[in-house]
């Protein structure tokens, strides 16, 4: 046991004494007096450690990046396809952020239902809108561009297209 009270002895541990205890005095009513509270000062960094700072700090935050789309003006297309790759054109156009204006009149039905559906599925996923205009005309709106007013009821109304009636918004 020698060995083990030197040990304690010489770091200072023992089980019968506690020094904590021995100079607590009670006093728990105690309050320190608040200090005059002093902003922080800061120091002038020469322009070179400024830059090295500024560069270490950038590389650790993440960059947030906000697209935002802008248009100037509505950009409509006039297509009227013949065969079934023209339907390409008309999803470059929509995303390009162009409305089109899709007339399959005078093509082979089974051709027009197919650039229909390829057009419909490609507004779909771009969240766009495809109304109808008449039996073989039909308008595709990109997802910036909001139609209002039923094409049906113009039509059926004037009798021909009047353009005043329709309002798109960018």
């Amino acid at each position: 046991m020698s060995f083990f009270s030197d040990l304690f002895d010489r770091m200072r541990i023992h089980s019968d004494e506690d020094d904590d205890d021995y100079y607590y005095d009670g006093d728990d009513d105690y309050e320190e007096e608040e200090s005059e509270h002093r902003p922080p000062s800061f120091k002038r960094r020469n322009s070179e450690e400024a830059r090295e700072a500024g560069s270490k700090s950038r590389l650790f935050q993440p960059r947030r990046v906000i697209p935002v789309k802008r248009s100037e003006g509505l950009e409509v297309a006039l297509v009227k396809p013949t065969v079934f790759d023209d339907a390409k054109e008309i999803v470059d156009d929509l995303l390009a952020g162009k409305a089109v204006v899709l007339n399959v009149e005078g093509i082979n039905t089974e051709v027009a239902q197919r650039i229909i559906d390829f057009t419909s599925g490609a507004t779909y996923s771009m969240n766009g809108k495809l109304q109808k205009i008449s039996n073989y005309i039909f308008i595709i709106t990109p997802a910036n561009v909001n139609l209002s007013g039923e094409f049906q009821d113009i039509l059926s109304t004037a009798g021909s297209l009047d353009v005043s009636g329709l309002n798109m918004r960018v």
